[in-house]
């Protein structure tokens, strides 16, 4: 849910659900609590009218009351001196917070009630049956209602029906009381509820993105953080998710740079030594006068050249590797005969190969007329990298290497066999990898930087081809690599 959608529901719960549950609370109350009144009451009474017109009403409730003693005054006026009958109509009128008060002539007969008006309304000259009044006292605490009669020996007679307004109704203050409780505890529900929903969908992520950014600070980048939601947040977290994978894909090519730069340094330095170590030799001993004839001369000076050669090779596989790193080696493409140029690499093959004793056979399967798109000096150092890895590991006493061109559809496929030793199955799969060597003896006969395949399959791919391989141990080793044929396109 979006961020937006959740701040305009909990708008609406904050208004409306409050509202509608004070609502139904309001009435439950009303319904349970009135009830009550009207059966205390008066059948008749409308409840709520208490609440808008309390004087009235309260009147209202003793009136039966009132209509039954005006009827004992005017039949039965000797039972208002029976204190024993007239007690019983006071416990009656306590029910509805109400006492009685007789008078007979000045001096109160009966009062059921300790709080008697100080003053009372005096007696008023009416027809015979009695006269009925109500009055309200000076604070407003006591509602009177007054009947005049006279007794049997005609002296002046009044009742008072005096009702404490401050003691009436206690269900409706009760009531009003559970509603403010109710609507107070509306709200913390409400609240309370908004509170936890607004906590999950918004306060957790963002707790969750606390946490991770302090393993960030901290260089812990093993942890997964899993959106919640579908909303602003969530896509935050999508996007923090995204951020840390490649952030910890970029510490550790880093740090896997960092090593393959240690080991080539490491590899240079050891194959640069080599070298080194060998000419210093050699030299010293033309100094030193070791080579006393024209023949040991040439010999020495031969090998100084051979073992400068070697450092040379080394340097620029060096210098190629940084380009390779930096995804800056430079191209010249051009539209290649593939007969000729293969015939010439083999014939510039074939001159370093006869000196070695190794044998060098040549077969192209493709039409004359095939031309590919390519840079000729690099792929040149693809045939001499993979052809001087071969010759490393030759192992027989008579070796060979052959180099085939086939045309395979789209594509032109070269293949270059030896019979060395071969490369084990469990590191064919690792020979273009940087830095890898199947030999870790690193002896002076195969040595090397162990970036020579890496750089043919950059160069093969930089080319829109690629490149593979297939050995048998103890028999020999066929590399294949492929380049896109170039085909004219005519407009008719």
């Amino acid at each position: 849910m979006k961020l937006r959608t959740r701040l305009i529901i909990s708008f609406c719960i904050i208004i409306f659900v409050p509202v509608m549950l004070t609502g139904i609370t309001f009435w439950g109350f009303g319904q349970i609590q009135m009830k009550g009144i009207r059966q205390l009451y008066d059948g008749n009474t409308n409840p709520y009218e208490l609440l808008l017109n309390s004087i009235r009403v309260l009147s209202h409730f003793t009136k039966a009351d009132v209509e039954k003693l005006q009827k004992v005054a005017g039949e039965e006026p000797q039972k208002l001196e029976d204190l024993e009958y007239l007690a019983g109509i006071n416990e009656e009128l306590n029910e509805k917070y109400s006492f009685l008060v007789i008078r007979k002539g000045e001096e109160i007969l009966y009062a059921g009630d300790q709080v008697t008006p100080e003053s009372l309304p005096d007696f008023q000259e009416e027809e015979e049956g009695g006269s009925i009044g109500s009055y309200v006292d000076e604070d407003g605490k006591l509602l009177l209602k007054q009947i005049d009669f006279l007794y049997t020996d005609n002296t002046k007679g009044s009742m008072f029906i005096v009702t404490v307004t401050e003691k009436l109704l206690p269900e409706i203050k009760g009531m009003v009381t559970d509603m403010l409780l109710s609507i107070i505890l509306i709200l913390v529900f409400t609240a309370g509820m908004l509170v936890v929903w607004i906590y999950k969908g918004i306060f957790n992520p963002i707790r969750k993105l606390q946490i991770a950014a302090e393993n960030i600070k901290d260089g812990n980048l093993d942890f997964t953080i899993e959106p919640e939601n579908d909303d602003e947040i969530g896509a935050l977290c999508q996007s923090f998710e995204e951020m840390r994978k490649r952030l910890k894909d970029s510490t550790e090519e880093k740090i896997s740079n960092e090593k393959e730069n240690k080991v080539l340094i490491s590899n240079i330095s050891h194959d640069l030594k080599t070298p080194i170590t060998a000419i210093k030799g050699y030299v010293e001993g033309i100094i030193d006068g070791v080579a006393d004839t024209q023949e040991k001369m040439d010999r020495y000076i031969r090998t100084i050249y051979n073992k400068a050669n070697e450092m040379d090779t080394l340097i620029n596989e060096l210098t190629l590797y940084s380009q390779i790193d930096t995804n800056r080696i430079p191209y010249n493409f051009n539209r290649i005969h593939v007969s000729d140029y293969f015939e010439d690499c083999v014939e510039e093959l074939t001159l370093d190969l006869e000196t070695k004793g190794i044998g060098l056979a040549y077969f192209n399967y493709a039409d004359e007329n095939i031309r590919i798109i390519a840079d000729p000096e690099q792929l040149k150092r693809v045939i001499n990298n993979i052809v001087g890895n071969s010759v490393k590991y030759l192992d027989k006493q008579k070796g060979f290497i052959n180099i085939r061109v086939r045309d395979v559809g789209d594509f032109i496929q070269v293949e270059i066999e030896d019979n060395g030793k071969g490369i084990a199955a469990k590191d064919l799969p690792y020979i273009f990898d940087r830095f890898y060597r199947t030999d870790t003896s690193r002896n002076s006969a195969t040595g090397g930087s162990g970036i020579g395949l890496s750089i043919v399959k950059k160069i093969i791919e930089d080319h829109g081809g690629s490149i593979w391989a297939t050995s048998k141990e103890h028999t020999g080793t066929i590399m294949y690599f492929v380049i896109r044929k170039y085909q004219e396109v005519w407009n008719e």
